[in-house]
């Protein structure tokens, strides 16, 4: 694949101030560097993963990663060759993003893509803006966009024909999604069919479960911050809750999430719905709500269940034996 990672994003905001306490204080972003017109958020060993500005004019930028000058020269000239226009940025907006060289190309619904290599790594450890045990980025990425479209169809040619991302599942209830992954992350990239185009939601994923649990308690402090209530995903398995964020998106604060083999990944359609339990959407009608209610239900009657997904070291076996637990599993068997 030509794409490696999701690695950094831009968002402008009309509550320019209000993502310091909330990148921060309830997403446990550091804060790398603030001016009057930017703020610039790490999350892990890179200099800086979110860059959040106070120009409403500017677009969001999504910027993902390839391997090295070969590979951003050849993407550049496939997609030349599809007839889409490339802009070759300069060096003084490679050294603002902190990576060696980018380029910049808009997608069929005019999302601002920026394809990249050589980020800057930073010489101090990360330092989160409130105690936690970190995210999980490295290889698999900062975390996972998901964009509504109103031509999903021609998002996903675009995505899978030009760009190189393979379709991990889909659902088709209570909306129409794809999801679509370019390393071992089950994906990094969402599509929602939607009548209006925009961002949806930004996932980033904790190392620990209790990361989450903390940051949920801080979001139901304040009037309006839960967008999805806790709940566990069916197609990706990450226990997660949805947060309004100053810029108006949504992002996802999440543990567990599903890791693939790329190569020998199939693809599949998700019929219990996108939820197993919990994340009741208050940004969908109450007849999409009852529909997804409705799924849940169902899933919990059918006995629909997921293996948790866990990490070297953030998990304990409990200690003797469950006779129910045995009892289950050779029932099951």
């Amino acid at each position: 694949m030509t794409l490696t990672a999701l690695g950094y994003l831009g968002f402008h905001s009309g509550r320019f101030e209000d993502w310091m306490s909330y990148g921060a204080g309830l997403l446990g972003l550091q804060v790398a560097e603030k001016t009057g017109a930017e703020i610039a958020f790490r999350m892990d060993d890179r200099k800086q993963r979110l860059l959040i500005h106070n120009d409403t004019d500017r677009r969001p930028v999504f910027g993902w990663e390839v391997a090295n000058a070969a590979a951003l020269d050849a993407l550049a000239a496939k997609l030349e060759a599809a007839g889409i226009a490339v802009e070759s940025k300069t060096q003084s907006l490679a050294d603002q993003r902190r990576v060696a060289r980018l380029i910049g190309f808009n997608d069929p619904g005019g999302n601002r893509l920026e394809a990249f290599y050589g980020a800057e790594m930073a010489s101090d450890a990360f330092a989160p803006g409130r105690a936690h045990s970190g995210f999980k980025t490295g290889p698999l990425g900062l975390g996972h966009i998901v964009l509504n479209t109103v031509n999903l169809d021609a998002d996903i040619a675009f995505y899978t024909d030009i760009l190189g991302f393979k379709l991990s599942d889909h659902v088709t209830k209570p909306f129409r999604a794809v999801f679509f992954h370019i390393n071992a992350r089950h994906h990094s990239l969402a599509l929602i069919e939607w009548p209006t185009q925009g961002i949806h939601h930004l996932m980033l994923e904790h190392y620990m479960l209790d990361d989450v649990g903390q940051a949920y308690d801080l979001a139901l402090r304040e009037e309006g911050r839960i967008a999805t209530t806790l709940g566990r995903h069916s197609n990706d398995f990450m226990t997660s809750f949805y947060s309004n964020s100053p810029s108006g998106f949504l992002v996802e604060s999440g543990w567990g999430g599903r890791t693939i083999e790329p190569a020998a990944w199939q693809s599949f359609e998700v019929t219990e719905g996108p939820s197993l339990w919990g994340h009741d959407r208050n940004w969908l009608s109450p007849e999409g709500r009852e529909v997804a209610a409705q799924m849940r239900l169902k899933a919990a009657r059918e006995n629909i269940r997921a293996p948790v997904q866990v990490t070297p070291g953030n998990f304990e076996v409990a200690a003797g034996t469950c006779a129910w637990w045995d009892a289950t599993k050779q029932a099951a068997e």
